[in-house]
């Protein structure tokens, strides 16, 4: 390491400040000494080198803004003379740093100075690390002079071996800045002084080669675009002369677009903005990327179909006929077309297409479970009523550019998911089918269900401006037909801009025909098999919808149909089963293996979920549509010293809550019920939820819960055909909950024939198929008295009941 400096010899000497500039020790400087400063320190200097032997010195201080370093250089004046413009001047040389005192006394006009020389020795030999530096300084030195062409200087630098010499040569560079050569002077020891030299000069090597680097880049793109230009002037020539010897016209490719803007079948202020672009596109040059823009633009206005348009069939009874025999079921939907239709045709009839500049459109929301056929159902829609079909599919979709389009600035910039789906139609009127509408999300790209507001809202979308386009669109005569799996996932916003349909599922009768009219030809001609080598019978098909698929749609039992086919097809190929063949109920057991929903009434009475006190069924609604749900509880053995309350399943704080106040309610209203209630607050309450993997909430198991702790509490058995949902208040009252119909199809699905349902829900009963209100006992209620009345079984006389405890 380098050897910390010391102070030492006093000295006082005339103050030579130097404005905006450094000199560093060793370096040697012309002065001018027409400036009165300059002059009046080298004339004290050399007043007070007569009395002394030696050349005049003078205290070289640089001063920036007015503040003078703490540190100058000592300087001899080696010659006074003449420089080479004539003006008079001083050759001084630095010595070494002075570290500056307090002022003093001298002769002259000059300002003197009490200093102290600074000791900038190093150990002898130099350290390992000090070398390491020394080296790297002057092969930075000598690259830097290489490049200016300064050979005669890099001998120079290389024979300096003084670390302090070596650092203070930095001194001559012009690229550092008065500050950097005043923290230079101000580090007295040499080996951080060299340091700092060097990082100096590595910063600026890096900065020069990334200058070289930017402006080598430059000059090539000027000769590239020079050279482009000069191609392009040669291909004109060569088109020019070209044309000529052909007969040709001349014609450029504005005017080509222009004779296509004129020629075209566009609105008023479509033909005004189509125009301004093409006055543009002949104002720009060809290397504008402005024109690739523009043309691209000019095409897909050109494209889209702004007059066409498909005639609606006013056939009404025919279009209610192409429905029924597309699609079973879903009769909501089709009276919702059929009386669509009605109005458009007395409409059309009494000159009233449009309306406040309006047309007739529709905005429909088909939510329901997967695979009850809100998809397919579209393109029946669009079948019926004679017009263009197409899909938007808008699951995961999270930029709103893919709704509104992308601005023309953008590279790549296309317009938005709606426009595109008019130009794929090729008409203005056609059958949109947005599907998975819920699965659009948001992020910092935008909301695309926000921007989905203006599209679907009949009091907007007929004047609505894509961003790529920038003009207006009629969306008023277009059918919107939005598909979503679950209504509360689709903003609130929105979902008031649509006329909601609910999809609740098919009863076992629609499923049956529907697999017999449309999933089993489907199937047959997919399995290579004709409807006269193979058949189901009816009963196969109730077994497949009934114990091997329980779901509100037909998806799955599609996928078993097909996989009956599929075995029956590889057992013909492999010669052990002869066609024709009609598989009957029995064979679907050897041939998809055994049922996966045997319902709890089927049964043995041992092996029910229901067979102990404590155990309830209740019903839900899911996004694959409605569902049994069992609840169980459990009282804590009195010397584990359990108390409250437990819950388990992955429950919401909705059901938590109701799962409170199911336990108080019975802690309050006990002796009423006679149940013994004191074991409720000397040991522990568990209620659990099975399914546990399945996140629940909502309100309508608390008389579910209410009904388990009171079958525990009084030992009294849940009839197994029972089944029930409902909010429990704390009075216990019995309060109204959504989704009856979902629930009603689960249970007839599960085997239940008794149903609990609030009293407020009783006109939701409208909504039920009657062929499933007639296989079901529903009893609306609004009492939880009633309910356990309904639900548990009569208690066995004489008998003490047994509570299930948990250890």
């Amino acid at each position: 390491m380098a050897a910390e400096s010391t102070e030492f010899t006093p000295l006082t000497l005339p103050v030579l400040p130097l404005d905006d500039d450094v000199v560093l020790p060793g370096m040697v400087v012309p002065l001018d000494l027409s400036d009165s400063e300059v002059r009046a320190a080298v004339e004290a200097a050399q007043a007070a080198a007569k009395s002394e032997a030696g050349k005049p010195r003078v205290l070289l201080v640089p001063r920036v803004d007015g503040t003078y370093a703490g540190i100058g250089v000592l300087g001899t004046v080696e010659q006074v003379g003449r420089l080479a413009d004539g003006d008079p001047g001083a050759l001084i040389r630095g010595r070494g740093r002075v570290r500056i005192g307090a002022g003093t006394t001298g002769p002259g006009a000059a300002l003197w100075v009490e200093g102290t020389t600074v000791d900038e020795a190093v150990p002898d030999p130099l350290p390992g690390h000090v070398t390491e530096l020394v080296k790297e300084y002057k092969a930075l030195a000598t690259a830097w002079l290489r490049k200016r062409g300064a050979w005669q200087v890099v001998d120079r630098v290389q024979a300096i071996d003084d670390v302090s010499a070596l650092a203070d040569n930095s001194g001559y560079s012009p690229f550092l800045t008065t500050e950097q050569k005043v923290a230079l002077l101000e580090t007295a020891d040499p080996v951080a002084r060299l340091k700092l030299a060097t990082q100096q000069l590595r910063d600026h090597l890096a900065e020069q080669d990334v200058a070289e680097s930017i402006a080598k880049d430059v000059q090539e793109g000027v000769d590239k675009q020079q050279r482009e230009f000069l191609l392009r002037r040669q291909l004109e020539a060569v088109r020019k002369e070209l044309r000529e010897l052909n007969g040709e016209q001349e014609g450029e490719e504005s005017d080509d677009y222009r004779a296509r803007v004129e020629a075209a079948d566009l609105p008023g202020k479509v033909r005004e903005a189509a125009l301004k672009e093409v006055d543009k596109l002949e104002r720009a040059s060809d290397q504008s990327p402005e024109g690739s823009w523009i043309r691209t633009w000019l095409d897909t206005v050109l494209e889209m179909p702004w007059n066409e348009r498909t005639e609606d069939q006013y056939d009404i009874q025919n279009a209610k006929t192409v429905l029924d025999a597309e699609h079973a079921g879903l009769e909501d939907v089709k009276e919702r077309i059929t009386e669509y239709l009605a109005v458009r045709k007395r409409r059309a009839e009494r000159g009233l297409g449009v309306v406040g500049g309006r047309r007739g459109g529709a905005v429909l929301a088909l939510v329901g479970p997967p695979g009850v056929g809100k998809t397919s159902l579209g393109e029946s829609v669009a079948h019926a009523m004679g017009r263009k079909f197409v899909r938007v599919a808008l699951g995961g979709v999270r930029d709103e550019a893919e709704i509104r389009g992308h601005r023309r600035t953008y590279v790549g910039a296309l317009p938005g998911r709606v426009v595109r789906a008019l130009k794929e139609a090729g008409s203005m009127n056609p059958v949109v089918l947005l599907d998975e509408i819920d699965k659009v999300g948001s992020d910092f790209r935008g909301d695309p269900a926000a921007a989905l507001l203006e599209v679907l809202d009949p009091a907007q979308n007929h004047t609505f401006r894509d961003h790529y386009l920038e003009v207006e669109l009629d969306l008023s005569d277009v059918v919107f037909l939005a598909t979503a799996n679950v209504l509360e996932a689709i903003p609130e916003a929105l979902a008031d801009r649509m006329e909601i349909v609910r999809l609740d599922g098919y009863t076992e009768d629609e499923k049956i025909v529907i697999a017999r009219d449309h999933l089993l030809p489907r199937q047959l001609e997919r399995a290579g098999l004709g409807a006269d080598e193979v058949a189901i019978d009816e009963a196969a098909l109730r077994r497949l919808a009934g114990e091997y698929t329980r779901e509100a749609g037909v998806r799955n039992l599609e996928r078993s149909l097909a996989r009956l086919l599929r075995k029956v097809a590889a057992q013909h190929e492999l010669g052990e089963r002869e066609l024709p063949f009609t598989i009957g109920a029995d064979d679907l057991r050897g041939l998809i293996g055994r049922p996966h929903h045997v319902p709890e009434s089927a049964q043995d009475p041992a092996e029910r979920r229901t067979a102990v006190p404590g155990v309830a069924t209740g019903l839900a609604v899911t996004g694959a549509g409605g569902d049994v749900l069992y609840v169980e509880a459990s009282l804590a053995d009195p010397e584990t010293g359990a108390s409250g309350l437990t819950l388990t399943g992955q429950l919401g704080d909705v059901m938590k809550e109701s799962a409170q106040i199911a336990l108080s309610f019975l802690r309050s209203h006990g002796a009423e019920l006679e149940l013994p209630v004191g074991d409720l607050k000397d040991r522990g309450v568990h209620i659990h939820f099975p399914a546990g993997a399945v996140p629940k909430d909502g309100p309508s198991a608390g008389i579910t819960m209410t009904t388990a702790l009171a079958s525990l509490l009084s030992g009294r058995l849940v009839r197994t055909d029972v089944a029930m949902t409902g909010e429990v208040s704390l009075t216990g009252r019995v309060l109204p909950i959504g989704g009856v119909k979902q629930k009603l199809l689960a249970a007839h699905r599960a085997g239940v024939t008794t149903v609990v349902i609030p009293k407020r829900n009783e006109p939701d009963l409208d909504d039920v198929p009657a062929e499933v209100l007639d296989k079901l006992d529903v009893h609306a209620v609004t009492d939880v008295r009633q309910v356990l009345e309904l639900a548990l079984s009569p208690a066995t006389s004489g008998a003490t009941p047994e509570v299930p405890v948990a250890v």
